[in-house]
């Protein structure tokens, strides 16, 4: 099966198939840097990071655009409850989340375009949305006229006529439903000089504005969150159709369409409601990690199918750390070497059913059942058979960003030549004392080595050991 991803427009699942062969282009609704990082945050950006690396694998030349929105109504009222500027905020907590994204395995994005850094291009957008009949400057505001795109409310199931209303003030909208494409200077904001005086860029523009500049006026993938289907992503692709397409205002729906596929990932929530500032029921992403590692914390975040609603608790985190560390004590039980692309005496058939599972709209939580079922019939295996199923489940796990060997070694790793050569003199003293029926001192063995943090296992094959 190839790819095939669910579309939020069409509401159905597609097969993916790239604007251009070979390569597939990817916008995804970066952090608006008001404050620090929670986890339902990076939830998200785990999920896209899965995808890049999936179309990676598959062939793809993958660009991925994730933006940072550093200039928006809640970093000026932050900023001036701090008494700092709001570049000092914006600056702040961008590092913040690119150091979360860092700790989680998160790869860079191609281009992480800042929305200050693309005034001139928003503006152009403006112009041309204006010269075609679709907005209009009121008051030293320009609106978008959501009346001009027949196609308005597809996105998000929408009739035009039932949409309700923009929150923004309506000092000179013409239509309730209408929406800023730029703001109007007010005291003490940041502002830049335009031909409709001087203001600050709306929201909804930056992005149609970024992508455009870094992807064209079409590209193959727009990603966020669910609650960024309406308004955002609505108005995103309305100011885009008819910037870039051929009808004019009023036209007839279709002229353009901005993604071929836009993905929206479910919530994290807390006690069923979405997990959010404002509400303040959000965990940081550091509270988070004081109780799990990264990659356990990765692993929770990832196990679930990205358009489900994940409820976040420290139980259900604690179960997938011990999930985890299941998988990762059977990729450490045998020293292989593992190339994501070159596949070598694995068990038939695994890793296909392993594809198979995220070309589904990457169903993750399929994949890792194949994951844990290799687990289990490898841990009964010996030898080489056993080195093969080590080596699909660390390909298949390096898929997902969760490889423990070579993604997330462990931070003793220098020291682990000299702890295998002191737990195997440890062993071979208590296989001459379980040899000699001497189980008295074969147990002390086994218990003083698990006070230090070290299990043994006896099996068929004889003894195992791991860490924890």
């Amino acid at each position: 099966m190839a790819l095939q991803l669910y579309d939020t427009r069409r509401r159905a699942v597609f097969p993916f198939t790239p604007r251009v062969s070979g390569q597939a282009g990817l916008y995804v609704c970066g952090p608006t840097v008001q404050g620090p990082p929670h986890v339902g945050h990076v939830r998200g950006a785990v999920a896209f990071d899965v995808l890049r690396r999936w179309l990676t694998l598959s062939g793809y030349e993958v660009t991925l655009v994730r933006n940072v929105t550093d200039v928006d109504d809640k970093i000026i009222e932050n900023a001036a409850a701090e008494g700092v500027t709001p570049w000092a905020l914006a600056e702040r907590y961008t590092r913040e989340f690119n150091r979360a994204y860092d700790v989680l395995g998160v790869l860079a994005p191609t281009v992480e375009p800042r929305a200050t850094g693309h005034i001139p291009e928003m503006i152009a957008m403006i112009a041309r949305l204006v010269d075609a009949g679709a907005a209009y400057p009121s008051a030293g505001s320009v609106w978008f006229s959501v009346g001009a795109f027949a196609d308005y409310g597809a996105l998000s199931g929408q009739r035009p006529d039932s949409v309700q209303a923009s929150p923004e003030g309506d000092d000179g909208k013409r239509d309730p439903r209408d929406f800023a494409l730029w703001k109007a200077y007010k005291p003490g904001e940041p502002s830049w000089d335009t031909p409709w005086g001087p203001g600050r860029p709306g929201w909804h523009l930056e992005c149609s504005a970024m992508a455009a500049k870094y992807l064209g006026e079409g590209f193959d993938v727009h990603g966020g969150g669910l609650d960024l289907v309406f308004p955002h992503h609505e108005n995103e692709r309305a100011q885009t159709a008819l910037t870039y397409g051929s009808g004019n205002a009023g036209g007839s729906a279709g002229t353009h369409e901005m993604a071929q596929h836009w993905l929206h990932g479910g919530m994290l929530t807390t006690r069923g409601e979405k997990m959010s500032k404002s509400v303040g029921n959000f965990f940081r992403v550091q509270d988070a990690l004081d109780t799990v590692r990264p990659a356990e914390l990765r692993f929770y975040l990832a196990s679930g199918h990205y358009r489900s609603t994940q409820e976040y608790s420290g139980e259900a985190l604690q179960e997938a750390a011990a999930g985890y560390q299941r998988l990762e004590t059977f990729c450490r039980s045998v020293d292989v070497d593992v190339q994501l692309d070159e596949p070598s005496d694995e068990p038939p058939g695994v890793w296909d059913e392993f594809a198979e599972a995220m070309d589904d709209d990457l169903a993750v939580p399929r994949a890792l059942a194949v994951i844990f079922s290799a687990v289990s019939t490898g841990n009964k295996a010996e030898g080489s058979e056993r080195g093969a199923y080590v080596r699909v489940v660390r390909r298949m796990l390096a898929a997902l960003g969760l490889d423990p060997v070579s993604q997330w070694p462990d931070p003793g790793s220098d020291l682990r030549p000299a702890l295998d050569t002191a737990v195997a003199v440890a062993l071979a003293r208590r296989a001459q004392a379980r040899q000699d029926k001497d189980y008295a001192t074969s147990d002390l063995i086994r218990d003083q080595l698990a006070e230090g943090g070290i299990q043994v296992e006896d099996t068929a094959g004889g003894q195992r050991w791991r860490l924890g």
